[in-house]
Parts: C-alpha cells; structure tokens; sequence
C-alpha cells in the first residue's frame, strides 16, 4: 500500500520455543498492503500449522484498498473464507479441533485498526507508555472480568491458556476490533502468547524502546527463549514515522523483517 504520510519499518521474529517439537504459529508482513497479522494454531498433529498457514495465506490476498474501511471489510471477508476453509479440514480430520488465534494490524492512510481472535496480542508503544488494545479471549480473562479472581490468582490458574475463540472453530468467525488515527513514532508489537507467557509488558516497552524494529524482535526473543519458551513464539514489531513528502517521490514505503 503506497502510503502518504507514514512510512514503516517491521521487524518479525518466530520460533519453535524449547519444548515443542514443530512450530504452529504463522505471520504476515505486507506493508504494501497495509496488513501485518500473526497466527497461532491449535490441533497438534491434526494441523493447527495448516490452520495458521490458510489464515496468512488467504488474509494476503487483500490487494491494495481504496478506502480504511474499505480494507477492514475485504480482510473481515478473507478471515470467513479461512474460517471455513478451516474448518473444511477439520471435516476431513475427522473433525478433530483445529483452529487458529488472529492478531492483526490494519493501516490505510493515518488510519489503523486491530482486529483480534483467541490470546494472541496486539499493543501500542505510544509517547513511551505501553498498550495493550487486544483484550484475551480466554476463560481467565473472563474470570477476571467477573471478579470472582484476581490478577495474582490469574497468573497461576490452572486453565489460563484455555482460549474461547479462535478462527475455525465455529461456523462464523467472533473476531473484535478497535480503530484509531496513527501518531508519529508509533510502535506496534504483535504477538502469540509464547512471548507473553514468559516477558512482562514492562519489559516488552524498555526493549521497544530506542530499537530498531528487527532488533527489539530479535531482543524480545531471546528473552523468552533464555526463560525457557515453553510453547512457540512469534511477534512482529511495527515502527510508524511520519513521513517527510518529497514531490514526484511515490515509491512504496514499509521493509518486512
């Protein structure tokens, strides 16, 4: 997507952690298109990777968009062809679970949105403080938004990793959305809860912080596999900056990791 005002740096970063033996996260980088989105599946040897892979792979057919909610509905579109898409091989499995989180960055103009299914994670590094604009879906969450936990009782419950969404897994597709304006020196981080299972958001805003985008992945991944990673681990960063025009000057902006 040629972008007028902004331009943008990515970094991208994915591994298979330290106990798993294969990786099921997927991601997608196209700042030409706007679109930065990350993945992880569930379904084990049943294909949770393929769930993540038919995500990223149909999501990256959204070509260039006339309009933000122009581009907003042709992804919401793509994320229900995926989700029967999914579940059609589910179908074929024997209908074995499988699904996939969404954590998606949508850019068009100065215009963003997020859209967002299951525990993956999406925050903003605004004017140095830390955001996290996804809200989890997942059985804790919904016990801490009740009151009948606290956040310390959170950190140890014994079913925090229990999601209740995820693409794939239902008949249509509950994915949630948040939109906003962009700021100069923005900074976005997407995420699988590999990362967010072992790293603190404090420490996810020092190592954003006066980095380049590749280098705080690469920061961030390291951090999380000296303690362990106990599942697979992706994130992209994403560095928004105001763009300095230059007349005649119409070349696309944006590097993926």
């Amino acid at each position: 997507m040629l972008n007028p005002s902004y331009r943008f740096e990515t970094g991208a970063a994915t591994h298979s952690g330290c106990v798993r033996d294969h990786n099921e996260d997927r991601f997608l980088a196209a700042p030409e298109q706007g679109i930065w989105l990350v993945a992880d599946g569930m379904g084990g040897h049943f294909g949770g990777d393929v769930a993540a892979q038919i995500l990223v792979d149909e999501t990256a057919t959204v070509h260039r968009a006339a309009t933000a909610p122009d581009l907003h509905a042709r992804f919401q579109d793509r994320v229900a062809r995926a989700n029967d898409l999914i579940r059609a091989h589910s179908d074929r499995n024997d209908g074995a679970t499988i699904g996939t989180t969404l954590a998606a960055l949508l850019i068009h103009d100065r215009n963003f949105a997020v859209s967002w299914c299951g525990d993956s994670r999406v925050y903003l590094l605004r004017e140095g403080k830390l955001h996290q604009i996804s809200r989890d879906h997942t059985e804790v969450q919904e016990l801490l938004d009740t009151g009948a936990i606290t956040a310390e009782q959170a950190a140890h419950w014994p079913r925090r990793n229990v999601i209740t969404r995820a693409i794939g897994v239902h008949e249509e597709a509950h994915v949630d959305d948040r939109f906003g304006e962009l700021q100069d020196r923005d900074i976005f981080l997407l995420c699988s809860d590999g990362l967010t299972g072992h790293v603190e958001d404090g420490e996810i805003a020092v190592l954003l912080r006066g980095q380049s985008a590749q280098r705080a992945c690469d920061s961030l991944l390291n951090l999380t596999l000296e303690r362990g990673a106990n599942d697979n681990v992706t994130l992209l960063v994403v560095r928004c900056n105001f763009k300095t025009l230059v007349t005649g000057d119409d070349s696309p902006t944006g590097k993926a990791g």
